[in-house]
C-alpha cells in the first residue's frame, strides 16, 4: 500500500495544488516574481522526475482550460500563448531534464542533494531558455523587434538570484521531507 497507484496520484495532485498556489504568491521588489519556480523544484525533488513532470503536466493543462492558476490568476491558452507563456511550457522541459538527469546521474544514490540541485539549475537554464526564445519571438510579432540582451535583462537577469535563493529552499525541504513520501 506504501507504494500505490493512489498515493501516488494523490501526491501528484497535491504538488499541482501547490504550484498553483505558488504561482499566486507574489514577492514584491523593482520586479516582483512568484513562487511558481520553487514549487516546480520541489515537486521534482520530492516526488522524482517522473511524477514531478506529471504534476507540472496537470497544472498546465488546468491553466489551458481556462483554470486561473497561472501567475496572477491568469489562465487560458492566451496565457500561454503571450509573452510569458514560453516560461510556463518550459517548465515540462525542465522537470523532463531533472528527470533525465535523475534517471542518468542521481537513481541509486540516494538522492544525493549537490547532484539534485545541478539538476535543478540545469533546469532552471532550459526554463530561462525557452521561455525567452518565446518571449522574443512573441515579442517581436506583437510589439517590435527586440534584441537578445534586452529580452535577457527583462527576463532573466533580475530572476537569477530570486531563483537560486529558490533552488536553496527547494534542495533544503527536500531533503528535510523525502523521509515522509511514500514512495522512491
Amino acid at each position: 500500500m506504501k507504494n500505490s497507484k493512489l498515493t501516488q496520484t494523490v501526491f501528484i495532485g497535491l504538488f499541482a495544488a501547490l504550484i498553483a498556489v505558488c504561482s499566486q504568491i507574489q514577492i514584491p521588489g523593482a520586479v516582483p516574481f512568484t513562487l511558481q519556480t520553487f514549487a516546480i523544484f520541489l515537486a521534482a525533488g520530492l516526488l522524482g522526475g517522473k511524477r514531478g513532470t506529471v504534476s507540472v503536466l496537470i497544472y498546465i493543462l488546468l491553466g489551458a482550460i481556462g483554470l486561473p492558476v497561472f501567475a496572477g490568476f491568469k489562465g487560458g491558452i492566451g496565457a500561454l500563448l503571450g509573452t510569458t507563456g514560453g516560461y510556463i511550457i518550459g517548465f515540462i522541459f525542465s522537470t523532463l531534464a531533472m528527470w533525465l538527469f535523475e534517471h542518468l546521474f542521481i537513481k541509486g544514490k540516494s538522492k544525493k542533494t549537490i547532484l539534485l540541485g545541478i539538476s535543478m539549475v540545469i533546469g532552471l537554464i532550459i526554463c530561462y531558455t525557452f521561455g525567452t526564445a518565446w518571449f522574443i519571438t512573441v515579442y517581436t510579432n506583437t510589439k517590435e523587434p527586440i534584441g537578445i540582451a534586452t529580452a535577457l535583462s527583462w527576463c532573466v537577469l533580475p530572476f537569477i538570484i530570486p531563483d537560486v535563493i529558490k533552488i536553496a529552499l527547494a534542495l533544503t525541504l527536500t531533503s528535510r521531507l523525502k523521509r515522509f513520501i511514500p514512495f522512491e
